[in-house]
């Protein structure tokens, strides 16, 4: 039987659009470019998210050729989205809020065939909980503190 964890981050927006978390002792800030009315002192929401999910991958990466006793010499992971900004501006759109499609790509050194880097990639991203979270559909439930 498995053991189910939750992870769970507490951020406090209070002028502007800085939102900062301290994050098991690391201070991390979401922010929006200057140009956008923000004060640049840190990546957006969907940068972070899009982030999380290339480093989940790495992560996920390198624990399975650990696993599988591949020398894994580099594993650079690129995540890019892309969203039609209408609908988080509250202007009328036919597409979602979020990302219409995410492409990862990843460049693995390794002594595998291009046949098996590519295997060993799905395998990954199997594995990846953000992949998963993303890729299949998440139950997300939002309520009103008391």
């Amino acid at each position: 039987m498995s053991v189910t964890k939750t992870v769970r981050v507490e951020t406090l927006l209070e002028d502007s659009f800085r939102v900062e978390s301290t994050i098991r002792g690391h201070k991390v800030v979401i922010d929006q470019p200057a140009a956008g009315g923000g004060s640049d002192e840190g990546p957006t929401p969907l940068e972070y998210f899009l982030f999380s999910l290339a480093g989940c991958v790495a992560t996920i990466g390198r624990v399975a050729a650990k696993q599988r006793k591949i020398e894994l010499r580099r594993f650079a992971v690129v995540a890019e989205g892309d969203y039609d900004p209408a609908g988080l501006l509250g202007k009328p759109t036919d597409n979602r809020s979020g990302f219409q499609v995410i492409r990862v790509t990843a460049e693995i050194d390794a002594d595998m065939t291009a046949q098996e880097k590519q295997a060993f990639l799905d395998e990954v991203c199997e594995r990846c909980p953000l992949h998963d979270n993303i890729k299949l559909a998440t139950n997300v439930v939002h309520t009103l503190a008391e």
